[in-house]
């Protein structure tokens, strides 16, 4: 959520900020609407204090004996005229809420315009993979392997998933593991959270309203908002929800696993099936609460927790500086490590660096009080340790043997107990 003052005195660079998302939005209407608003308020407090005060002059009269037939007319003309102002306040509100609560974060000022078409890459770790015999697809080696059961999935429960079996699951749990061991030694704190979450979450991430339509919801009476968790990141960001936290709290660091439930998925494009895009897959999140001071350090930090575990893997990647288009709704910066997946011979995002400034932590009324007593709303940082749906093919493409065996990353062969997968 943005500051509709901060809108009204730098209109222009706001504007600015939505053309770079290519998002269309009439301002002079946001800050007309805002404007009928705050002289409905202005009215009606002029109304009710005439209001206390006739009341006053009202008991004096009855009590002297005097007329009170114009008072009274007055009085009603007053409550008459109040309800009306109600009316149209609440009807010019609800626009007003439509327009505002719908508004994306703003950008950081080297963002690229556009869309993904303009995206930069800022830098790759290792070479490309090459091989001397014809590689397989992760499709192939999964099923050779025996390492995801496709056909039982779509059976019982559709397009779009999968099951992990035998050694496959074993090595998506080694790698989770591996991902919640390198964030403990860092020092975020753990959490397992509740993969039904209420609607405020999704608003206070920045989701909802505008891609409510993207996620699952529970379409039951006792449960009619509530909604299956996207990301963790929608759940820790709400976690201090409403708090007042003190200064020397701050850094928050959390990081969490869970499942990821997105309707977008299950898509059925060559380049996207197997484990590219489903409806469920695994990630790990981590997220900072922060002083605004302390937002890039915070970047920087998660930046290089991020790039860090695919590196320790061994895998071929490039990082991404994203243009404003391409950003989630909610963040003002974003750069993305995307893994290389040979098959494709195209890059796929595995994880994304974000920075929401203080927009998450308006909309979840999240502040902190300094020593000198004043207060601001925190900023929040996210980034995914990693997506599972993604690293496991890029580990079975990359690594793969020209037996049809796969190596091991060496940073995984003690969680899963083997270093060839064959």
């Amino acid at each position: 959520m943005l500051d509709i003052k901060d809108i009204k005195n730098r209109k222009q660079y706001y504007a600015d900020c939505f053309k770079k998302r290519e998002y269309e939005v009439d301002l002079d209407e946001l800050i007309g609407l805002y404007d009928k608003m705050i002289a409905i308020k202005k009215e009606q407090e002029i109304l009710l204090a005439k209001k206390n005060k006739g009341a006053k002059e009202f008991d004096t009269i009855r009590r002297n004996g005097g007329d009170i037939q114009k008072l009274q007319i007055e009085l009603r003309q007053n409550t008459q005229r109040a309800a009306e102002l109600t009316e149209q306040y609440n009807k010019i509100q609800e626009e007003y809420n439509k327009i505002f609560f719908a508004l994306p974060n703003i950008v950081v000022d080297d963002t690229p315009a556009g869309g993904k078409e303009n995206n930069v890459v800022l830098r790759e770790f290792k070479q490309k993979p090459t091989f001397n015999f014809k590689p397989k697809t992760h499709i192939e080696l999964c099923k050779d392997l025996g390492l995801i059961d496709y056909e039982r999935a779509i059976k019982i429960a559709g397009e779009g998933n999968w099951i992990y079996t035998g050694l496959g699951a074993r090595l998506e749990w080694a790698i989770l593991n591996f991902c919640i061991n390198e964030h403990l030694a860092d020092g975020f704190e753990f959490k397992l959270l509740p993969h039904i979450l209420k609607y405020d979450c999704g608003f206070g991430a920045g989701q909802f309203p505008k891609f409510a339509e993207e996620d699952f919801f529970i379409d039951k009476k006792f449960l009619p908002n509530n909604f299956l968790l996207p990301t963790a990141e929608t759940a820790l960001v709400n976690l201090h929800r409403g708090e007042v936290l003190k200064e020397e709290e701050l850094p928050k660091k959390y990081f969490a696993y869970t499942p990821c439930f997105r309707i977008e998925a299950g898509s059925n494009r060559p380049d996207e099936r197997g484990m590219i895009r489903g409806h469920q897959f695994n990630k790990v999140e981590m997220v900072e609460y922060v002083k605004p001071e302390d937002n890039e350090r915070a970047w920087e930090e998660l930046l290089g927790k991020a790039e860090r575990i695919v590196q320790k893997l061994g895998l071929h990647y490039r990082l991404v500086q994203l243009a404003g288009a391409d950003y989630a709704h909610g963040m003002a910066k974003t750069w993305d490590i995307e893994i290389y997946i040979p098959s494709m011979d195209r890059y796929t995002e595995v994880s994304s660096v974000s920075t929401a400034l203080n927009y998450q932590g308006r909309r979840t009324n999240t502040r902190f009080v300094r020593a000198d007593g004043t207060k601001d709303y925190v900023y929040t940082l996210n980034a995914s340790g990693i997506a599972t749906s993604r690293i496991f093919p890029a580990i079975l493409e990359q690594c793969q043997n020209e037996d049809g065996s796969v190596t091991v990353p060496d940073v995984l062969v003690p969680y899963l107990g083997c270093k060839i997968l064959k």
